[in-house]
């Protein structure tokens, strides 16, 4: 069918674009995951949702197009903690895989899903290999207590395709916001998100309500999930869609966090992360706190889904 139809519709500029309801959304994701569509219509849709912007009823139609393709990472007996890990270390090394194995340590199964999207930026997964935790070759059930991470390749491959987009456009696309909103699990999971830009706050609120989704939303760090160690942000959580806020947002900026180093490679990173859970340095207090919200709202998961 092709989707031409509605790039006239959301390609009309910043003022003149039109929204795509649900159903749109997706059928016009669902081709481009797909490869139904040219690299030529995929570049014009990348650049017109980027100019647009994504509203609640679109990211709900790609989120719906991408649950309905996922190959998943089989039920547990938890709610698995799903990580999205795209953006990487660009100033401060990446906390991520030290958030991943807190949680783990506390008996919770986590998962960490990730590409590289930018070619200068230090990934988690590369931390987390050299920490010998390796990436699964497929999807797998993952025990409690343990940390396992995925490329996004063995998820779907036609919404890698779509992320890998960015290396010849330039610029994020819809595929970056979906594979960080998504629940990549066949049970029950808690997708801890998280937003840059104070402006999609609103947005993703409403998409995790209307998705009856379990997730935990705060400010992240250079667009990973894992807190800024310097500073305490505000906590929002949605268990079946149903919000509480957990936390305010806390004033002050640390202007040192102790032991963090100031190189962000991947072997400094390892060996920071693996003196803090030898116990050889503190935990940064700001990702304590966000390992208490995970742990409340796993519970609560856990209970409100128990018979």
């Amino acid at each position: 069918m092709g989707i031409s139809h509605y790039l006239k519709e959301i390609g009309r500029g910043a003022r003149g674009a039109k929204a795509l309801d649900r159903a749109q959304a997706t059928d016009l994701f669902g081709q481009v995951l797909d490869g139904q569509v040219t690299d030529l219509e995929i570049g014009a849709f990348c650049i017109a949702m980027r100019i647009k912007g994504e509203t609640t009823d679109e990211m709900c139609g790609f989120l719906d197009a991408v649950h309905a393709r996922l190959a998943r990472i089989p039920a547990g007996d938890g709610p698995v903690i799903v990580l999205p890990s795209y953006n990487g270390a660009r100033k401060l090394p990446v906390l991520t895989p030290l958030l991943a194995l807190l949680l783990a340590r506390e008996g919770l199964p986590v998962l960490l899903h990730g590409m590289r999207t930018e070619a200068r930026r230090i990934l988690a997964s590369d931390v987390l290999a050299a920490l010998g935790v390796p990436a699964l070759a497929a999807p797998a059930k993952i025990a409690g207590g343990t940390v396992a991470h995925i490329h996004t390749e063995r998820l779907h491959a036609g919404l890698a395709r779509l992320l890998a987009a960015r290396e010849v456009v330039g610029l994020r696309n819809p595929g970056h916001s979906v594979t960080k909103l998504m629940n990549p699990c066949a049970g029950p999971a808690l997708v801890v998100a998280s937003y840059t830009h104070p402006e999609y706050f609103d947005m993703l609120c409403a998409t995790f309500t209307t998705m009856g989704m379990n997730a935990l939303l705060s400010r992240g760090l250079e667009g990973e999930v894992a807190a800024d160690p310097r500073r305490t942000p505000r906590y929002d959580a949605f268990v079946g869609g149903t919000h509480q806020l957990l936390d305010e947002q806390q004033p002050g900026t640390a202007s040192e966090v102790a032991g963090l180093p100031s190189e962000i490679d991947v072997q400094t990173t390892a060996d920071y992360t693996r003196r803090v859970l030898e116990g050889e340095l503190p935990v940064p207090p700001a990702l304590a706190r966000q390992v208490e919200h995970i742990l409340r709202t796993s519970r609560q998961i856990t209970s409100e889904t128990q018979p």
